[in-house]
């Protein structure tokens, strides 16, 4: 395996992975080198891409010589062995977390506080027992018929209520037993999964290096204090919100900005939780704890508002909601007609609600989970229906389907000169200054090799229009067509010019002028990103019929981006009114529009959208504006986003066919007499578990650590 030692104390060594770590991978290198005698710690860091070993000597082996066994086996892991173990270690990793160890000891203590009631008490007092119990359920119920609903609590009372007028404690014990493990169960499930969801936002590491006492030791994330001061390093994650007491670093805030370029971080400086030191070193203050620092923004999205559930989901919970009445109709109807007391009681121990509802938003958040995962954060479950449902999608073209970062495509030299000599003179100019056009000049002429002296006198730059300067006595000029040719009026023929612009297939010429003579023409172009055209193949299979290019460049620029990509259909210098006026046309023509840009010009037509889109190094409007943010500028992610929307859509349905024809199935077994209350009981709130943990599995496959690294990470 490929790696880096980014950071080493005797003792102790860190190495980058050189890309995103699977958690399920990261538990199983965890659980590798902990078997190692020579081992004390060992901790990973999925989203940082880095590994922490701790070790020591020993009898056998000195220090130096536990560090070398470590790199050893280091150098000896293979890739497709780790994958073969990572599922099993994720699991037992399960199984040792604190809140399955809650949740075994809570079921335990209740089983065994259950039957030892049933066994021991005699019947006046568990009587009295279970009425003393039952009086929570029945200020549940009450609650709700004030507020004029018919709902499970009041559901869950008849059915205890049952049992107690029949004379029988033992059935309604067993009822409140059995509600009381079905709520532990689902409360259990919905918690891993909204964690789930929070940890795949913002995974914070366990422990952290911190200077107390002029001495750095290492302490626990949780028992940081206001005022500590953390060390944080290379590939190392920032654990909280601080202020940068001294150190330098260029620190990676796509995890909460979107933007992938890294910015540099000095004294005084804020840094954030959750966000990567990719160089330098950093000390830091803390302001704050670390559950304020990720939870302050994330809970928010966790916990979505009524208007952003998906109509699927609404349509469940409003259907699940209406569906209790008729429980109790149900009920009437089989004490009428059986005057079996046993039977009524069956046709209340069987809801619709507690299913429906829990495995809908189950659903909803293992989608939203796995989507911060594969790269974009949805706002709302109903942008997740938007997306599944759409038909056409429109793409801004500067900055969305290219990189907007300018490079040089082509130089062409003129006058006897050579190519090589018109790139060097040019960079030797444009190195002066920081526009993005000058930049793309200079960096080809490194990616060639061409040095170049400083042989030209002070150089002059006119804004908008390009530079001047003097060459061994000779006036050198460089920049746009319209400085050159019409302010400067060096002579170039018409066929001359005709050819320089047919020759640009839409890239921009910058031209080159010694002493009055056209001398080079270099062509800037603004590149597309790579597999755009897999990209758009994808999303035509996955049922968009319609990809259509809206932007404000020119015409020519715009028919060779087009052409390129291969879009359906494209208009050209268009104004944000012009984009904004397309999308309503389209969607009033029936089109279910998905709208993606980065600009403050594309954010008038991310409002209009049926569902928009905004890249992650967009403008912060345009991801204001925008439905579903890309955590990073990797289209490949709009892929992954249709076919997690398409399937959770899928999965919510069959969640809701499946609940609704078992408990049908239980309903009709309990009223014939076929299944005991008790059972029906059991199956339904087993039926309830089952689809709620069916519901929190992955949507999408997933990515292995070798695809990762060779695509070169997050």
């Amino acid at each position: 395996m490929n790696f880096e030692i980014v950071h080493e104390v005797p003792g102790r060594i860190r190495v980058s992975l050189g890309g995103k770590l699977p958690e399920s991978y990261a538990c199983a290198l965890e659980e590798r080198f902990l078997s190692f005698p020579v081992v004390t710690k060992c901790v990973a860091y999925p989203k940082a891409g880095s590994l922490a070993v701790s070790f020591c000597g020993s009898d056998s082996f000195t220090l130096e010589e536990s560090r070398t066994l470590v790199v050893q086996e280091l150098r000896s892991i293979d890739i497709s062995q780790l994958a073969k173990i990572s599922e099993s270690s994720s699991q037992q990793a399960l199984v040792r977390t604190p809140r399955f160890r809650h949740l075994f000891t809570q079921l335990a203590n209740m089983t065994i506080a259950h039957y030892a009631r049933r066994m021991m008490l005699p019947l006046p007092i568990r009587f009295i027992w279970t009425i003393c119990r039952a009086i929570p359920f029945w200020k549940n119920a009450i609650k709700s018929l004030k507020a004029y609903r018919l709902d499970v609590p009041v559901l869950d009372a008849a059915a205890i209520s049952m049992g107690l007028v029949q004379g029988k404690p033992s059935t309604s014990g067993s009822t409140m037993f059995l509600l009381h493990v079905g709520e532990a169960l689902e409360d259990y499930t919905q918690r891993r999964t909204e964690s789930g969801l929070i940890r795949s936002l913002l995974t914070l590491p366990e422990t952290v290096r911190v200077v107390r006492d002029d001495v750095e030791c290492e302490v626990e994330l949780s028992a940081l204090q206001q005022g500590d001061c953390v060390v944080v390093r290379t590939g190392h994650q920032i654990p909280v919100d601080g202020t940068v007491r001294h150190g330098e670093a260029a620190v990676n805030q796509a995890s909460l900005t979107g933007e992938p370029l890294s910015i540099v971080r000095n004294e005084s400086d804020s840094v954030y939780a959750g966000t990567v030191v990719d160089e330098g070193e950093l000390f830091i203050e803390v302001s704050g704890s670390p559950e304020e620092s990720k939870l302050r923004s994330i809970v928010m999205m966790v916990e979505q508002s009524e208007e952003l559930k998906s109509s699927d989901q609404r349509h469940i919970e409003s259907m699940a909601d209406k569906l209790v009445p008729w429980n109790f109709l149900l009920a009437g109807l089989v004490a009428a007609i059986t005057r079996n007391m046993q039977k009524t009681s069956a046709a209340l121990m069987v809801d619709y609600s507690c299913a429906l509802r829990l495995s809908g938003s189950i659903a909803v958040m293992a989608a939203q989970r796995e989507g911060a995962q594969a790269g974009f954060m949805v706002k709302g479950s109903k942008y997740f229906n938007h997306m599944a449902q759409a038909d056409t999608i429109v793409f801004d073209k500067t900055g969305t389907l290219t990189q907007a970062v300018p490079s040089v495509r082509e130089v062409v030299a003129y006058g006897g000169w050579q190519r090589d000599e018109v790139l060097r003179l040019a960079a030797c100019l444009e190195e002066h200054f920081p526009h993005p056009v000058a930049r793309a000049v200079v960096n080809q002429a490194q990616v060639e090799g061409l040095e170049h002296r400083e042989r030209h006198a002070a150089v002059e730059y006119i804004v908008a229009h390009g530079i001047v300067s003097t060459l061994e006595g000779a006036r050198v000029l460089i920049g746009s067509e319209h400085f050159v040719i019409e302010d400067e009026h060096i002579p170039i023929s018409e066929e001359e010019l005709n050819q320089i612009h047919e020759q640009s297939e839409g890239s921009s010429p910058l031209f080159l002028a010694v002493d009055g003579e056209l001398k080079g023409v270099i062509y800037i172009d603004d590149p597309l990103k790579e597999n755009i055209q897999e990209v758009f193949g994808q999303l035509r299979d996955l049922g968009f019929k319609r990809i259509i290019m809206l932007t404000g460049d020119n015409e020519r620029s715009a028919l060779r981006i087009a052409r390129i990509a291969g879009v359906d259909e494209y208009q050209a210098e268009l104004l944000p009114e012009d984009k904004c006026r397309i999308i309503d046309e389209l969607q009033a023509a029936g089109n279910k529009v998905v709208m993606v840009g980065d600009g403050v010009n594309d954010s008038p037509a991310l409002s209009r959208a049926y569902v928009s889109v905004s890249m992650g190094a967009g403008s912060a409007i345009a991801r204001e504006a925008a439905d579903i943010a890309l955590i990073t500028d990797d289209l490949a992610s709009l892929v992954d986003l249709r076919r997690l929307s398409c399937s959770l859509e899928k999965r919510m349905k069959q969640g809701y066919f499946f609940t609704v024809v078992f408990n049908s199935l239980l309903l009709a077994l309990g009223i014939s007499g076929i299944v005991t209350p008790q059972a029906s009981s059991v199956l339904h709130n087993s039926a309830t578990v089952g689809i709620s943990a069916i519901n929190a599995r992955r949507y999408l496959p997933v990515k292995t650590f070798s695809s990762e690294l060779s695509s070169g990470g997050e």
